[in-house]
C-alpha cells in the first residue's frame, strides 16, 4: 500500500514539474482524447435540416509556453451518425447515402483530417483557428472561432466552422450546379463543430 502511494506521489510530483516547465518555453505535445472528443454537423435543405456527430480518431495538440501553437487529428468517417431521424431503417439508409459516392466516399476516404496552423487571440479565452482540412483526398483553408483552454494538463477547444461542401467535390443535389431542384435541393453550406479534449500522457512524462 506505501509502495502504491509511493508511485502515485511520484507521478504526481513529475507531472507537476513538466507542467511547470510549459511556462517557461519549452514545448509539449498532448494526445487526442478520442472518447472525450466529437466532432458534430448540421447539414440544411430547402424542407429541414439533418444533424449527427462522428468520432475523433488519433491527433495531438502542440503547445509553447502553455499556449496552443498546433494540432492535428483524425475523423473516422465510417463513424457517421445521425440523430434527428428516428426511424432506424430510414436512418441507416440516410447514412448509408452520407457514406456514398454522392456525399464523401467513405470507402475510398475513410478518414478525414483537420491540421490546425495557428491560434490568433481576440479576447480572453476566444480565438480564431486557422487550419488545413481534408476531405475525400481534397485539401482546403479553414478559419473558425473557437473556445480554448489549457488547465492542469488538459485541453479544451471548442469551436464551429461554416464549411461549402463544394469546395470538397461534393456536388448532391447542389443548386451551383444542377437545376430544377426545387425543394430537393441541399444548401452548399453546412456546419462542423469540434468538441475536442486532450491531455497529457502520464506514461510518456514518468519515462523521461
Amino acid at each position: 500500500m506505501k509502495k502504491s502511494i509511493g508511485v502515485v506521489l511520484g507521478i504526481l510530483v513529475i507531472t507537476s514539474s513538466v507542467f511547470a516547465s510549459y511556462s517557461k518555453g519549452e514545448k509539449a505535445v498532448f494526445e487526442i482524447d478520442s472518447k472525450a472528443s466529437k466532432v458534430h454537423w448540421t447539414g440544411k435543405k430547402v424542407t429541414g435540416e439533418h444533424t449527427g456527430f462522428l468520432s475523433v480518431g488519433k491527433g495531438s495538440v502542440m503547445l509553447e509556453n502553455n499556449n496552443i501553437v498546433g494540432a492535428q487529428l483524425s475523423i473516422d468517417m465510417n463513424s457517421i451518425v445521425c440523430t434527428d431521424i428516428k426511424d432506424e431503417g430510414t436512418n441507416l439508409k440516410f447514412v448509408g447515402h452520407l457514406k456514398s459516392d454522392d456525399f464523401f466516399s467513405v470507402e475510398k476516404h475513410p478518414h478525414t483530417k483537420l491540421e490546425i496552423t495557428s491560434l490568433k487571440p481576440v479576447t480572453a479565452g476566444e480565438y480564431t483557428v486557422n487550419g488545413k482540412l481534408t476531405i475525400k483526398g481534397i485539401t482546403n483553408d479553414v478559419s473558425f472561432p473557437a473556445k480554448v483552454s489549457v488547465n492542469n494538463g488538459l485541453v479544451k477547444a471548442v469551436g464551429t466552422a461554416k464549411l461549402d461542401r463544394t469546395k470538397w467535390d461534393i456536388r448532391y443535389s447542389s443548386g451551383k450546379f444542377f437545376e430544377g431542384l426545387g425543394d430537393r435541393m441541399i444548401y452548399d453550406e453546412f456546419e462542423v463543430t469540434f468538441d475536442i479534449a486532450a491531455k497529457a500522457n502520464v506514461s510518456d512524462l514518468t519515462a523521461k
